[in-house]
C-alpha cells in the first residue's frame, strides 16, 4: 500500500461508529426470511419494520466467515480477474440507459446492439479485465433484460464479464446459462464467470430483488460485491468521515446478509461513496473527494481483509478531454497505490449519463499510464548499468549502446493516444486532439476484431435458455 490516508486510530474509531449505526440505528431489510435467520443468529428484529439491529459480536462473527479470495474466469478460462490475490482489475461500466455515439452528439436510448458492440471493444482492450455490458437495452422487457444481455456477452467476449442482475425468477436463467458453459454446476461453481453486485439504498435500506436473488446465485457461491453509493450531503452526512462511516456500516450489513444466506460466500467490499454537488444537484464522479473517498474506502475494506472495489478513473466530463484525463488519472492512481482491487465503472460519459465508447477509449489510455507508474522496479546489477556507464563515461551517449537496445522497449511506457510529436510532425497529420485519435482507436477496433466465436453447440443451448426466459418470464 503506496498512499494512506487514514491511520490505524482513525480507521478503528471509523469502524466503531459503523458499529453503533448497526447497533443502535440499524438496517430495514424487506426479506422476511433473511429477517428470520438474522434473529436466530442474534439480531434483534423489527418484523413490521422490517428492519434489523445487529450488535458487534454478530457482525464481527458474520463478517469473519465471508470468503476473501476468489478469481473471475471467462469461458476461455485462461482469461481472468483474480481478487484479494495482489491483482488489479478494471471493468466497464454494466448499463446504462443512454448511449453516445460521438461526444457531444446527441443521446440515444441503449439497445441490444449496443451491448454486442460495448462487449466485443471491452473484449479487444488489454486494459479492461471484465467487460460491462454498458447497455441497459431499452427494447427488452425488464423481466427478461440481464438474460439476453447475458447470452449477447457470451457471444462477444472470451473474459469474465458485468451485468445487472434483475430478480431471482431471471437469476434462474443466468444460473441454467452459466451452467451451459462449464458443463457442469460444480464446474460454473468453481470458475465464476460474473457476479450478483449487491447495492444498498442508502441511507441503511436494502431491496428485495438485489437481497433475493442472492438465493440463487448462492447454488454457485458466486462472489457478490456490496457497493452502497451513499452521497455526501444527501444520502450520507455532509462530511467525508461521516459518509465513510455509513457506507462502511451498509457494506458490513450487506456482507452479513450474503453470510445468513450462505455462509463463507466470497464478497468484494465495494466503497464507491460520492460526493454530492450543491450546486448541479448531481453526484461527483472525479473530484478531490473521490481520490480521498477511494484511498480510505480501500484502507476500511482491507482493515477487514476484503478485496476493494472502488469508484476510481472516472470523470464528470462528456467527452475525452483536459478535465477528463485530470478526473480519471488523479482518482485513478490515488486509488491504484492505496491498493484496491477493482476500479470501475470505465465507459461513461459524464455522471451516468451515458455509455460512450470513445471515453472508454480514453480511459484504457490512463490505466495503462497509471499501470506503468506502479509497476516493480528493477535493481539487478544488469538494470543497474554499470558497465554502461563506464562505456559512456562523462559526457558521453547512451543512445548507442546494446544495453539500450535491450532495455528500453521494457522500462519505457509508449502511449496509444496520447501525443508526443514534434509540432510540425503533430500539425502535418492534421494537428489531431485527443479525442480525434480516441475515435480513431475506436472506430479501428470496430473495424478489425473479432472474437472467437461459441462453440455452435453452446451457441444454440444459449439461444434456448434466452429465448425460454423470454417466454416465462415476459408473460408473467
Amino acid at each position: 500500500m503506496l498512499c494512506e490516508i487514514l491511520s490505524l486510530a482513525q480507521m478503528e474509531r471509523i469502524h466503531r461508529a459503523s458499529l453503533e449505526i448497526l447497533e443502535t440505528i440499524g438496517v430495514v431489510i424487506p426479506h422476511p426470511e433473511v429477517l428470520r435467520r438474522l434473529a436466530d443468529c442474534g439480531a434483534v428484529v423489527d418484523f413490521p419494520g422490517s428492519r434489523a439491529r445487529m450488535g458487534p459480536d454478530l457482525v464481527e462473527r458474520l463478517i469473519a466467515q465471508a470468503g476473501r479470495q476468489y478469481t473471475l474466469h471467462g469461458r476461455d478460462l485462461n482469461k481472468t480477474a483474480a481478487f484479494g490475490q495482489g491483482a488489479r482489475n478494471y471493468n466497464s461500466i454494466a448499463g446504462e440507459a443512454f448511449f453516445v455515439d460521438s461526444p457531444g452528439g446527441a443521446r440515444r436510448l441503449a439497445t441490444l446492439d449496443d451491448v454486442r458492440t460495448a462487449t466485443r471493444f471491452a473484449d479487444a482492450l488489454d486494459e479492461i479485465s471484465i467487460p460491462g455490458a454498458m447497455a441497459d437495452p431499452r427494447e427488452l422487457s425488464p423481466a427478461s433484460r440481464c438474460v439476453r444481455v447475458l447470452a449477447a456477452m457470451l457471444e462477444n467476449t472470451t473474459k469474465p464479464v458485468h451485468f445487472w442482475f434483475n430478480d431471482r425468477a431471471s437469476a434462474r436463467f443466468i444460473i441454467e446459462m452459466l451452467t451451459a458453459v462449464r458443463g457442469t454446476e460444480d464446474d460454473a461453481a468453481r470458475y465464476p464467470l460474473c457476479t450478483p453486485f449487491l447495492e444498498p439504498i442508502s441511507p441503511l435500506r436494502f431491496p428485495f430483488d438485489g437481497v433475493d436473488l442472492l438465493f440463487e446465485t448462492a447454488r454457485l457461491n458466486l462472489p457478490v460485491p456490496v457497493g452502497p453509493m451513499a452521497q455526501m450531503g444527501l444520502s450520507a452526512p455532509a462530511t467525508v468521515a461521516g459518509t465513510i462511516a455509513q457506507e462502511n456500516a451498509e457494506i458490513l450489513a450487506g456482507v452479513c446478509i450474503t453470510q445468513v444466506i450462505r455462509p463463507g460466500t466470497p464478497v468484494c467490499y465495494g466503497g464507491i461513496c460520492h460526493a454530492f454537488d450543491m450546486r448541479t444537484t448531481q453526484l461527483i464522479f472525479g473530484g478531490p473527494e473521490q481520490a480521498i473517498f477511494g484511498v480510505a474506502m480501500t484502507q476500511m475494506g482491507k482493515r477487514y481483509g476484503f478485496p476493494v472495489y472502488i469508484n476510481a478513473g472516472l470523470t464528470d466530463s462528456k467527452r475525452p478531454d483536459a478535465q477528463a484525463g485530470l478526473e480519471a488519472g488523479v482518482t485513478l492512481a490515488f486509488g491504484a497505490a492505496a491498493g484496491a482491487d477493482i476500479f470501475g465503472h470505465m465507459g461513461i460519459s459524464g455522471v451516468d449519463q451515458a455509455s460512450s465508447l470513445d471515453m472508454l477509449a480514453f480511459q484504457a489510455e490512463v490505466i495503462s499510464y497509471v499501470e506503468s507508474a506502479m509497476r516493480e522496479l528493477d535493481v539487478s546489477d544488469d538494470a543497474l548499468g554499470l558497465d554502461a556507464i563506464r562505456a559512456a563515461g562523462p559526457g558521453g551517449t547512451f543512445i548507442d549502446q546494446q544495453h539500450t537496445v535491450d532495455h528500453f522497449r521494457r522500462e519505457l511506457w509508449f502511449p496509444r493516444l496520447l501525443d508526443r510529436d514534434y509540432y510540425q510532425a503533430w500539425l502535418d497529420t492534421g494537428g489531431p486532439s485527443t479525442e480525434d485519435r480516441c475515435r480513431a482507436r475506436k472506430e479501428d477496433i470496430l473495424k478489425s476484431h473479432r472474437p472467437e466465436p461459441l462453440p455452435a453447440g453452446l451457441a444454440r443451448e444459449i439461444s434456448r435458455i434466452a429465448e425460454s426466459a423470454g417466454r416465462h418470464l415476459d408473460a408473467a
